[in-house]
């Protein structure tokens, strides 16, 4: 059952979004989307368990039951795996490549290359609406849970190395989950 503060929020988040955006949301498959599903094993709470090949991030809000939604996570060699902790979370965030990234693909962050630019939070950002930033053992590993200005990648493996999330669904697990929650990537 979702809130009122999390529906206002989300609501919010999709009319900020590009009418594209929403209506490719619109499209995902019913698997991919938010549902509650029970978690055999599972008592810890809240904690996140990711699951890249069945492109599922699942948020145990309590023993034995989650929140599942669907992911877009990152192509293979660049996923992020183990274990991490939610250290902080941000609105519309800034983003800025790698220097693998632009290493990797200079012509796609040619922009970026040999300075310092950084792209402001918003409806064009790769980032999307909200993200997470997991950390390890106080160091951040640059690997996010994040919304996406690509809806379409939900349920691929494409990114480099983040999890991806449609923004509506981002927004939602973004005022459940505290900072301070676990997180396990399993391949």
């Amino acid at each position: 059952m979702i809130d009122r503060r999390t529906l206002i929020a989300a609501a919010a988040g999709a009319a900020a979004l590009p009418g594209a955006a929403v209506a490719q949301a619109a499209q995902l498959p019913q698997r991919l989307r938010p549902q509650r599903v029970s978690m055999r094993g599972t008592t810890r709470t809240p904690y996140l368990i990711v699951l890249p090949r069945s492109h599922f991030l699942y948020f145990v809000d309590r023993p034995g039951e989650a929140l599942r939604y669907g992911v877009g996570v990152g192509r293979a060699g660049l996923e992020f795996t183990g274990d991490a902790v939610i250290e902080v979370k941000k609105e519309w965030p800034t983003w800025r490549p790698t220097d693998e990234m632009i290493e990797r693909d200079p012509d796609e962050y040619e922009d970026f290359k040999d300075n310092d630019e950084v792209q402001p939070g918003g409806p064009d950002n790769p980032l999307g609406a909200r993200a997470l930033y997991l950390f390890r053992n106080g160091r951040d590993t640059y690997y996010r849970i994040h919304g996406t200005n690509a809806p379409e990648t939900i349920g691929q493996s494409v990114s480099n190395g983040c999890i991806r999330m449609l923004n509506e669904d981002v927004i939602d697990l973004y005022e459940r989950v505290p900072v301070g929650t676990p997180v396990t990537v399993r391949l």
